[in-house]
Protein backbone atom coordinates (compact mmCIF):
# COMPACT_ATOMS: atom_id res chain seq x y z
CA UNK A 1 0.00 0.00 0.00
CA UNK A 2 1.14 2.94 -1.14
CA UNK A 3 1.86 6.27 1.20
CA UNK A 4 -1.04 8.32 -0.08
CA UNK A 5 -3.42 5.62 -0.02
CA UNK A 6 -2.76 4.60 3.28
CA UNK A 7 -3.37 8.30 4.31
CA UNK A 8 -6.42 8.43 2.45
CA UNK A 9 -7.34 4.73 4.47
CA UNK A 10 -6.61 6.06 7.91
CA UNK A 11 -8.49 9.29 7.13
CA UNK A 12 -11.58 7.64 5.94
CA UNK A 13 -11.76 5.41 8.90
CA UNK A 14 -11.71 8.28 11.14
CA UNK A 15 -14.05 10.24 9.39
CA UNK A 16 -16.24 7.51 9.98
CA UNK A 17 -15.72 7.98 14.04
CA UNK A 18 -19.15 9.46 14.77
CA UNK A 19 -21.55 7.97 16.54
CA UNK A 20 -25.85 8.62 16.50
CA UNK A 21 -25.79 9.10 20.09
CA UNK A 22 -23.50 11.37 20.53
CA UNK A 23 -25.42 14.99 19.96
CA UNK A 24 -27.45 13.62 22.55
CA UNK A 25 -24.75 13.83 25.53
CA UNK A 26 -23.59 17.45 23.11
CA UNK A 27 -27.17 18.76 24.00
CA UNK A 28 -28.31 17.60 27.52
CA UNK A 29 -30.78 14.83 26.45
CA UNK A 30 -28.92 12.58 28.77
CA UNK A 31 -30.52 12.50 32.25
CA UNK A 32 -27.77 14.10 34.29
CA UNK A 33 -28.79 11.30 36.92
CA UNK A 34 -27.00 8.65 33.97
CA UNK A 35 -24.31 10.28 32.57
CA UNK A 36 -22.03 8.78 35.61
CA UNK A 37 -22.75 5.68 33.29
CA UNK A 38 -20.76 7.36 30.01
CA UNK A 39 -17.78 8.42 32.29
CA UNK A 40 -17.35 5.76 34.39
CA UNK A 41 -17.17 3.48 30.87
CA UNK A 42 -15.10 5.84 29.04
CA UNK A 43 -12.72 6.02 32.05
CA UNK A 44 -12.63 1.95 32.17
CA UNK A 45 -12.40 0.86 28.43
CA UNK A 46 -9.40 3.13 27.60
CA UNK A 47 -9.06 6.73 29.75
CA UNK A 48 -7.59 5.17 33.13
CA UNK A 49 -4.86 2.87 31.12
CA UNK A 50 -4.09 5.24 28.12
CA UNK A 51 -0.53 5.99 29.19
CA UNK A 52 -0.16 2.23 29.44
CA UNK A 53 -1.41 1.37 26.08
CA UNK A 54 0.77 3.91 24.30
CA UNK A 55 3.33 2.67 26.33
CA UNK A 56 2.82 -0.68 24.70
CA UNK A 57 3.50 0.48 21.32
CA UNK A 58 7.06 1.91 22.95
CA UNK A 59 8.25 -0.86 24.16
CA UNK A 60 7.72 -2.80 20.64
CA UNK A 61 9.34 -0.20 18.48
CA UNK A 62 12.72 -0.89 17.43
CA UNK A 63 13.06 2.57 15.66
CA UNK A 64 14.24 5.18 17.75
CA UNK A 65 12.83 7.90 15.85
CA UNK A 66 9.17 6.67 16.51
CA UNK A 67 9.91 6.13 20.20
CA UNK A 68 11.20 9.54 20.78
CA UNK A 69 7.76 10.71 19.79
CA UNK A 70 5.88 8.05 21.87
CA UNK A 71 7.81 8.58 24.64
CA UNK A 72 6.85 12.12 24.92
CA UNK A 73 2.77 11.70 24.30
CA UNK A 74 3.86 8.43 26.91
CA UNK A 75 5.09 11.25 29.21
CA UNK A 76 2.73 13.80 29.03
CA UNK A 77 -0.34 11.76 29.43
CA UNK A 78 1.05 9.61 32.23
CA UNK A 79 2.64 13.08 34.70
CA UNK A 80 1.00 15.98 33.17
CA UNK A 81 4.44 17.49 31.45
CA UNK A 82 4.98 20.67 31.05
CA UNK A 83 1.16 21.88 30.46
CA UNK A 84 -1.11 20.12 32.63
CA UNK A 85 1.02 18.88 35.19
CA UNK A 86 -0.76 15.49 36.42
CA UNK A 87 -1.83 12.81 34.77
CA UNK A 88 -3.99 12.97 32.25
CA UNK A 89 -6.58 9.83 33.96
CA UNK A 90 -6.59 11.89 36.61
CA UNK A 91 -7.56 15.49 35.31
CA UNK A 92 -10.20 12.86 33.62
CA UNK A 93 -11.65 12.52 37.10
CA UNK A 94 -12.54 16.35 37.43
CA UNK A 95 -15.44 15.78 35.14
CA UNK A 96 -17.25 13.45 37.40
CA UNK A 97 -15.70 15.24 40.83
CA UNK A 98 -17.19 18.89 39.57
CA UNK A 99 -20.62 17.48 38.75
CA UNK A 100 -20.92 15.91 42.02
CA UNK A 101 -20.40 11.73 41.21
CA UNK A 102 -19.53 9.07 43.65
CA UNK A 103 -15.82 8.91 43.08
CA UNK A 104 -15.58 5.40 44.71
CA UNK A 105 -17.24 4.43 41.15
CA UNK A 106 -14.57 4.93 39.52
CA UNK A 107 -12.34 2.90 41.10
CA UNK A 108 -13.57 0.02 40.23
CA UNK A 109 -15.38 0.58 37.24
CA UNK A 110 -17.52 -2.76 35.91
CA UNK A 111 -17.52 -2.89 32.45
CA UNK A 112 -20.69 -3.19 29.97
CA UNK A 113 -20.44 -6.37 27.93
CA UNK A 114 -20.00 -4.67 24.87
CA UNK A 115 -17.75 -1.96 26.49
CA UNK A 116 -15.33 -5.12 27.77
CA UNK A 117 -15.43 -6.32 24.47
CA UNK A 118 -13.72 -2.88 22.93
CA UNK A 119 -11.42 -3.26 25.94
CA UNK A 120 -10.45 -6.51 24.62
CA UNK A 121 -9.83 -5.31 21.44
CA UNK A 122 -8.24 -2.38 22.45
CA UNK A 123 -5.65 -4.72 24.55
CA UNK A 124 -5.25 -7.57 21.53
CA UNK A 125 -4.44 -4.74 19.37
CA UNK A 126 -1.84 -3.45 21.38
CA UNK A 127 -0.56 -6.12 23.17
CA UNK A 128 2.13 -8.22 20.00
CA UNK A 129 0.43 -7.21 17.10
CA UNK A 130 4.05 -4.75 16.67
CA UNK A 131 4.11 -1.47 17.15
CA UNK A 132 2.38 -0.02 14.29
CA UNK A 133 -0.90 -1.07 15.14
CA UNK A 134 -0.79 -0.34 18.83
CA UNK A 135 0.54 3.80 18.00
CA UNK A 136 -2.37 3.51 15.34
CA UNK A 137 -4.53 2.78 17.43
CA UNK A 138 -4.17 4.46 20.37
CA UNK A 139 -2.62 7.93 18.67
CA UNK A 140 -4.60 7.79 16.08
CA UNK A 141 -7.80 6.45 16.74
CA UNK A 142 -8.29 6.89 20.31
CA UNK A 143 -6.89 10.29 20.30
CA UNK A 144 -8.16 11.46 17.26
CA UNK A 145 -11.47 12.46 15.77
CA UNK A 146 -13.37 12.74 12.96
CA UNK A 147 -11.78 15.99 12.12
CA UNK A 148 -8.17 14.48 10.94
CA UNK A 149 -8.02 15.43 7.75
CA UNK A 150 -8.12 19.26 9.04
CA UNK A 151 -4.98 18.35 11.13
CA UNK A 152 -3.47 17.45 7.62
CA UNK A 153 -4.93 19.77 5.20
CA UNK A 154 -4.84 22.86 5.69
CA UNK A 155 -8.51 23.47 3.31
CA UNK A 156 -10.47 20.74 5.36
CA UNK A 157 -12.50 21.75 8.24
CA UNK A 158 -10.53 21.70 11.38
CA UNK A 159 -11.59 20.51 15.07
CA UNK A 160 -13.85 22.63 16.66
CA UNK A 161 -12.93 24.22 19.57
CA UNK A 162 -15.84 26.27 21.10
CA UNK A 163 -15.48 28.65 24.44
CA UNK A 164 -15.00 26.77 27.54
CA UNK A 165 -18.12 28.12 28.90
CA UNK A 166 -19.69 26.26 25.88
CA UNK A 167 -18.96 22.96 26.55
CA UNK A 168 -21.72 20.54 26.67
CA UNK A 169 -20.87 19.38 30.62
CA UNK A 170 -21.10 22.97 31.34
CA UNK A 171 -23.57 24.30 29.40
CA UNK A 172 -26.13 21.40 30.29
CA UNK A 173 -25.02 19.93 33.34
CA UNK A 174 -23.69 22.65 35.57
CA UNK A 175 -19.92 22.02 35.46
CA UNK A 176 -17.67 24.56 37.05
CA UNK A 177 -15.48 25.74 34.44
CA UNK A 178 -12.46 25.01 36.65
CA UNK A 179 -13.19 21.15 35.95
CA UNK A 180 -12.52 21.15 32.85
CA UNK A 181 -8.70 21.10 33.12
CA UNK A 182 -8.37 17.67 30.56
CA UNK A 183 -10.14 19.61 28.24
CA UNK A 184 -7.52 22.75 28.78
CA UNK A 185 -4.80 20.28 28.59
CA UNK A 186 -5.61 18.54 25.84
CA UNK A 187 -5.78 21.86 23.93
CA UNK A 188 -2.37 23.39 24.83
CA UNK A 189 -0.51 19.53 23.36
CA UNK A 190 -3.24 18.51 20.90
CA UNK A 191 -1.78 20.21 17.78
CA UNK A 192 1.74 18.76 18.61
CA UNK A 193 0.78 15.20 19.61
CA UNK A 194 -1.61 15.63 16.08
CA UNK A 195 1.14 16.27 14.04
CA UNK A 196 3.44 13.70 15.67
CA UNK A 197 0.47 10.97 15.65
CA UNK A 198 0.98 11.69 11.88
CA UNK A 199 4.64 11.92 11.34
CA UNK A 200 4.79 8.29 12.60
CA UNK A 201 1.90 7.03 10.38
CA UNK A 202 3.18 8.31 7.03
CA UNK A 203 6.94 8.31 7.98
CA UNK A 204 7.48 5.57 9.88
CA UNK A 205 5.22 2.30 8.93
CA UNK A 206 6.83 0.36 6.72
CA UNK A 207 5.03 -0.39 3.03
CA UNK A 208 4.03 -4.01 3.94
CA UNK A 209 2.86 -3.18 7.17
CA UNK A 210 0.32 -0.33 6.18
CA UNK A 211 -2.81 -2.37 5.11
CA UNK A 212 -2.34 -4.74 8.29
CA UNK A 213 -3.06 -1.36 10.20
CA UNK A 214 -5.52 -0.54 8.30
CA UNK A 215 -7.50 -3.43 8.78
CA UNK A 216 -7.30 -3.43 12.76
CA UNK A 217 -8.16 0.59 12.65
CA UNK A 218 -11.47 -0.95 10.93
CA UNK A 219 -11.93 -3.59 13.67
CA UNK A 220 -11.35 -0.82 16.38
CA UNK A 221 -13.72 1.58 14.66
CA UNK A 222 -16.45 -1.00 14.70
CA UNK A 223 -15.90 -2.12 18.47
CA UNK A 224 -16.13 1.25 19.23
CA UNK A 225 -19.61 1.51 17.50
CA UNK A 226 -21.06 -1.50 19.52
CA UNK A 227 -19.50 0.22 22.96
CA UNK A 228 -21.55 3.59 22.03
CA UNK A 229 -24.49 1.82 21.29
CA UNK A 230 -24.46 0.53 24.19
CA UNK A 231 -23.41 3.38 26.43
CA UNK A 232 -26.33 5.16 24.70
CA UNK A 233 -28.88 2.80 25.55
CA UNK A 234 -27.46 2.45 29.11
CA UNK A 235 -27.90 6.26 29.18
CA UNK A 236 -31.62 6.15 28.30
CA UNK A 237 -30.93 6.74 24.83
CA UNK A 238 -32.25 5.13 21.42
CA UNK A 239 -32.30 5.59 17.75
CA UNK A 240 -34.99 7.44 15.97
CA UNK A 241 -37.25 6.53 13.11
CA UNK A 242 -35.11 9.25 11.39
CA UNK A 243 -31.81 8.39 12.80
CA UNK A 244 -31.72 10.73 15.44
CA UNK A 245 -31.10 10.28 19.15
CA UNK A 246 -34.31 10.26 21.20
CA UNK A 247 -35.05 9.25 25.07
CA UNK A 248 -36.07 5.67 25.31
CA UNK A 249 -39.73 5.41 26.63
CA UNK A 250 -40.22 3.23 29.34
CA UNK A 251 -44.05 1.77 30.55
CA UNK A 252 -44.88 2.37 33.67
CA UNK A 253 -45.22 -1.59 34.00
CA UNK A 254 -41.41 -1.80 32.95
Amino acid sequence: MEREAFREALLQVMERKLHWAWPAFTSGLVPKALLHIHLEQEYGTYVRDFPLLIGRAYVQCALPEVRRELAENLYEEETGGLHAGRPHPELFLEYPRGLGMDLTRFEHVELLPRAAGFRARLDDATLGRGWEIAAAVTTIFLEGTSYERGELDPHAPKRPAARLSEHPLVKHYGLPVEHLALTKAHRQVEGSHRAAAWRVMLEGIAEHRRPQVVDWMEQTLAAWRDYRDEVAHACGIEQGAAGQPVPIVRSATS
